[in-house]
């Protein structure tokens, strides 16, 4: 897999990667991460990635992360774990 760039964002770390004809963004927050494979048929330039990353669509990834932490939480506790 190949680093492209990273886009900045105030809240999460955001990479573009390329890898076996695809573009990977990966969204990190904490402990956390969530990964998008955008073919390379589908967007051709990865400057236009960003684009795509626009603030309807990070507001359900951060709702999202926030399902996960919860998720992650309720796992922890009904195992005596966390």
């Amino acid at each position: 897999m190949r680093f492209v760039h990273e886009i900045p964002h105030p809240h999460f770390r955001i990479g573009l990667y390329a890898w076996n004809n695809k573009y990977i963004v990966k969204i990190e927050a904490g402990p956390y991460e969530q990964t998008y494979k955008i073919s390379e048929m589908d967007v051709t330039d990865p400057d236009d990635v960003p684009a795509m990353l626009d603030e309807p669509f990070l507001a359900t990834v951060a709702q999202r992360f926030a399902q996960m932490d919860t998720d992650w939480q309720a796992t922890g506790e009904r195992n005596g774990i966390l």
